[in-house]
């Protein structure tokens, strides 16, 4: 396919004019890999662990580099469009994020030490909502529990999770909706600073 005409010109150092300068020089895209790989690793592994966030990592990248000359340059931020790409490679991944969650609900809350007292106050209260979370995470649909992270902990916006998924933003709002619903109602409350408020 060929690359992606615009009408408006690309804004000089955005994600578009890199990737637009890498159909020509292909070692421009490493500012791309330079300013995504920590938050897409980051994204993987929290999604699937360390063990896997490496290579689910490494793979968006070769991924995007190999499409690059069809990414549309009149999207200045390429965010969206990784994050799609990582998003596909976890969900062939589905078993080891099940498992994943799994050992983080059984994980036990980490022991406090008495130096830190504010610290490790914070720190014991997150962990003892953990494993409810998680496990209230693993049983969401995959289409909720997909936007819910994308938006939680991608830090994307709803029309970006929309762009990063290829469904409309009226679905994404729907599904977010709804997996916040269903974890609020298996979380009687507990651990929701997480997901959110809808509106």
């Amino acid at each position: 396919m060929a690359a992606v005409t615009r009408t408006l010109p690309v804004q000089e150092g955005s994600d578009a004019a890199i990737i637009e300068q890498s159909w020509r020089d292909p070692e421009r895209f490493a500012a791309v890999f330079d300013r995504y790989y920590i938050q897409i690793h980051g994204f993987a592994a929290q999604r699937l662990g360390p063990s896997l966030a490496d290579d689910v990592a490494a793979e968006t990248f070769l991924v995007a580099f190999d499409r690059r000359d069809r990414y549309d340059v009149s999207r200045e931020d390429a965010r969206p469009w990784l994050y799609g790409i990582v998003a596909n490679l976890i969900a062939r991944h589905h078993r080891a994020e099940a498992r994943w969650y799994r050992a983080l609900s059984r994980t036990p809350v980490a022991q406090a030490d008495d130096g830190h007292a504010d610290q490790v106050a914070g720190r014991v209260d997150a962990q003892a909502h953990r494993a409810p979370l998680i496990a209230a995470l693993a049983k969401l649909p995959s289409s909720h529990r997909e936007v819910l992270l994308l938006v939680a902990w991608g830090g994307l916006s709803s029309e970006e999770a929309a762009e990063a998924l290829g469904i409309t933003g009226a679905a994404v709002r729907t599904r977010l909706h709804r997996a916040r619903k269903t974890l609020r109602a298996s979380l009687n409350g507990a651990a929701l600073t997480m997901i959110g408020k809808d509106g």
